[in-house]
């Protein structure tokens, strides 16, 4: 009887390892402020050098309408860690609130499913100071001021949305070198605590991913990346600098260095994976938070300028810029790899957008996607099993802007102005069409205005435009 226990438990045990394998390990890799251009898999610019971000464009799929659902930070990267517009429950954009404690985020859903969850870089889902209003209600005490600084927000309380009470087992969280950490680059478990990080933002960044790789290889994990690259500050060290010799702006030098970094951090995590043979079914989504900060004129004022300038990233082909919804804000780069389960080497062209990481990640998984996603499972689309497209429309709504993607089809509205595009022309969002298409124009907006009244603050925005008018002014000459 004892040897009869004994062969049910070893079998049992080695089901589940069979079923732990056949589950892919996810890991998201995250970038900041990187506009479409900055990887040579899109081929629009000659400068840049990312041969492993493109060799996984080469063994996986490259999405060239891939979008993201802001274009800024905090709001981009709620709907990608929570699968829903963040418009949904009210993290409209980085000036209104946290992602709120009752959101269930990505690793929270990946952790119910048995994974190993972890992160690094940069989180932004916490409260920011600049979150005026939700400052002055949610922290006790505090002066009614216009403006607020990030002393004004308790780390006590700032520390309840961080990512080791959103899902995340293990981390070492921080975007430079303050670190909020459970484990070290040298594989150790650590108690929870802060450190002052040595080295290159960007090197210990990959390096905690392929830390985590070596800690957790033997299980299906998920790993998310937020690469805090390209954003400003710009910040390189000669080994990549010197990679790009030669006369060019040095905010253009710099970008081109940093993201040398995330390529080679790329290359580090496959290495790795392959080091410990789960490369070819580990399931890496690519993208960028929003496109690049172009500041109109692209002008290369110093490095230590303080604030807002040209992270030296570029957008093209594409109209606009982080801030914008038009497509040089929001299209960006966008890879799904996949060795074991996707096709290498294709170009998928059919919209598809952040919220779609989270909706194929649990599936994946073996959970049944939760209702209130907003995304969808890719990998049948990828895979061709499933025809058609993964979505009929997309939505936007930032500022004073909101938008709707339908087909190839889109409709823009900054304010009391309004623009139709058809995004299959050769120059997207050059020529507006909404004179000779007013019904199709109408049609969208109308779709577009329901889905606004679904939200937590409903409505599309309308009369003047303010924040973005400069922009619009630059962008869309009348």
């Amino acid at each position: 009887m004892q040897k009869i226990v004994a062969t049910f438990v070893m079998a049992f045990c080695a089901i589940n390892f069979i079923f732990a394998q056949q589950r892919p390990n996810i890991i998201v890799i995250f970038t900041d402020d990187l506009g479409y251009a900055d990887i040579g898999a899109n081929g629009m610019v000659p400068d840049i050098k990312t041969p492993n971000i493109d060799k996984l464009a080469e063994n996986g799929i490259r999405m060239t309408s891939g979008y993201v659902t802001a274009p800024q930070c905090a709001p981009s990267r709620a709907g990608l860690l929570t699968g829903r517009y963040q418009q949904r429950f009210g993290s409209d954009d980085n000036g209104v609130q946290p992602v709120p404690l009752d959101e269930t985020l990505i690793a929270e859903h990946m952790s119910n499913a048995g994974y190993v969850t972890g992160m690094t870089g940069k989180w932004h889902l916490q409260p920011l100071y600049v979150q005026t209003n939700w400052v002055r209600q949610n922290v006790p005490g505090i002066p009614d001021k216009a403006r607020y600084s990030p002393k004004d927000v308790p780390l006590e309380l700032t520390m309840k949305y961080y990512p080791h009470v959103r899902g995340f087992q293990e981390y070492y969280y921080g975007t430079m070198y303050n670190i909020w950490a459970n484990y070290d680059l040298c594989g150790n478990s650590i108690e929870p605590q802060w450190i002052n990080a040595d080295g290159y933002r960007l090197d210990n960044q990959t390096n905690a991913a392929t830390t985590f790789i070596d800690r957790n290889y033997e299980k299906p994990f998920f790993f998310y990346l937020g690469y805090y690259a390209p954003h400003v500050p710009l910040e390189a060290t000669e080994k990549y600098l010197s990679r790009f010799p030669g006369k060019m702006p040095e905010r253009r030098r710099y970008c081109l260095a940093m993201m040398s970094a995330v390529d080679d951090g790329v290359g580090k995590i496959i290495n790795k994976l392959k080091e410990h043979g789960v490369y070819e079914n580990t399931l890496i989504f690519f993208m960028s938070d929003n496109g690049a900060p172009l500041k109109i004129y692209k002008e290369d004022i110093p490095l230590t300028h303080k604030g807002g300038a040209w992270d030296g990233s570029l957008n093209k082909p594409f109209v606009g810029e982080k801030g914008m919804i038009s497509e040089g804000g929001i299209r960006v780069p966008y890879i799904v790899s996949w060795p074991a389960v996707l096709p290498k080497g294709e170009v998928y062209n059919k919209p598809v957008v952040s919220l779609d990481m989270a909706a194929t990640a649990v599936e994946v998984a073996g959970r049944k996607k939760p209702k209130a996603f907003d995304g969808t499972n890719l990998i049948p689309y990828l895979t061709g099993e499933r025809k058609g497209q993964p979505h009929e429309q997309l939505y936007w709504r930032f500022w004073d802007q909101s938008a709707i993607r339908m087909d190839n089809w889109k409709f823009l509205k900054a304010g009391n102005r309004e623009f139709l595009f058809d995004l299959n022309s050769e120059e997207p969002e050059s020529e507006n069409l909404i004179f000779q298409y007013p019904e199709k124009a109408d049609k969208m907006k109308k779709e577009l205005v329901k889905w606004g009244a679904e939200l937590k603050n409903p409505g599309i925005p309308d009369g003047e435009i303010r924040r973005e008018k400069h922009w619009y002014d630059y962008y869309f000459k009348e």
